[in-house]
């Protein structure tokens, strides 16, 4: 493993970060683990309703992908969406409002945990239903290709969502059609509280499915921020310059339940498999050892930028819980654009609440 953490390393899109821009993933991620779990705290509260799937131990995947994105690159994901959203540059404070509820949030307070969006940012999204974000990624990747434009959706999914024939309805359209979008599968080892082994067929790797539908794939380690950079970097070109999609499989895990509500996380797995999760493979604790081993940051310079993040969350929570709720005339707002935008309505048809 280290020998491997090396050669990735010394690729070229390694070499050239600078060291800022490492510490940078490194506050990401504690940004996303602060936010995770104020977000937790408040729930077990009832400040929110409905459910929250928190990316806990997964923060290294939406860190070392999206480092690689450009200006004509997409993003769009499951249920499981903070991190990506939060990467993406959306702010904590949105985000928060959105769990709560609130008429602050991302999505007006309609959408919740699972329906961050801020297309400006190109960031499309999560989605609640299984494998539903898969054909949507084709979508924006036909987009690109129509409009003549060199660029990439990157569609992140669970192992669980492999399973679903909308997903391979999209392999086959990405291939066929030839479209620059690029299956990121999160495998995170269990599909709600199944096991990978009890849920899913393959030889070696989920991935592997991708050459029944002649399309390249790759398997990355969650851990290894470098080969995941690597890896992204090359689909990524792939789709710029040969508009051809690609499917890549990151193995990491998730140290809580499917959601918040799943009573049963620690009975489908064990405790000791979580905690051995914890300490040998955290992503947090893996970079900044590697930060400080390569003379970038000091123990107390980490414990800063933990102490930032953790005070930002704060920030976000009392930001939320201060908010608004929206109003009952609210529900017919973003509903149709045409409501909303009533001057270029066209003279026919009614809507069904006039």
């Amino acid at each position: 493993m280290e020998a491997d953490t090396r050669s990735f390393a010394e690729a070229e899109i390694n070499r050239r970060l600078t060291p800022d821009q490492k510490v940078c993933f490194l506050r990401d991620m504690y940004r996303i683990r602060r936010f995770e779990q104020a977000s937790l705290k408040a729930y077990n509260a009832g400040k929110m309703g409905g459910f929250l799937h928190l990316y806990t131990g997964q923060e290294s995947v939406a860190v070392a992908t999206m480092s690689l994105l450009g200006p004509n690159d997409h993003v769009i994901t499951a249920y499981r969406d903070h991190g990506h959203a939060l990467v993406s540059g959306m702010g904590m404070g949105e985000c928060m409002a959105e769990l709560f509820g609130k008429a602050t949030g991302a999505s007006k307070g309609k959408g919740g945990s699972m329906h961050l969006f801020d297309p400006e940012k190109r960031f499309w999204g999560g989605h609640g239903i299984v494998a539903g974000q898969t054909p949507l990624g084709l979508g924006l990747a036909y987009g690109l290709k129509y409009k003549e434009i060199a660029g990439s959706c990157l569609c992140y999914l669970g192992d669980g969502a492999v399973n679903q024939g909308t997903y391979h309805e999209s392999l086959n359209l990405a291939s066929l059609m030839s479209l620059p979008v690029i299956y990121i599968i999160e495998n995170n080892g269990y599909s709600m509280g199944t096991s990978l082994a009890r849920s899913s067929a393959f030889k070696q790797l989920l991935a592997e499915r991708a050459e029944g539908y002649n399309i390249v794939w790759e398997h990355a380690s969650g851990e290894n921020i470098y080969e995941m950079r690597v890896k992204t970097e090359a689909a990524i070109e792939r789709a710029h310059e040969e508009c051809r999609p690609t499917v890549l499989e990151i193995a990491t895990y998730r140290y809580y339940g499917h959601s918040v509500a799943d009573a049963n996380a620690r009975k489908y797995r064990s405790p000791e498999e979580i905690e051995h999760y914890k300490t040998n493979h955290d992503p947090l604790r893996l970079w900044q050892k590697r930060l400080i081993d390569e003379g970038h940051l000091t123990e107390e310079q980490a414990e800063a930028l933990d102490l930032a993040a953790r005070a930002e969350a704060d920030t976000a929570v009392r930001f939320a819980d201060e908010s608004p709720f929206p109003t009952e005339a609210d529900i017919f707002a973003d509903v149709y654009y045409e409501v909303d935008h009533p001057e270029g309505n066209v003279p026919r048809g009614t809507h069904f609440f006039n």
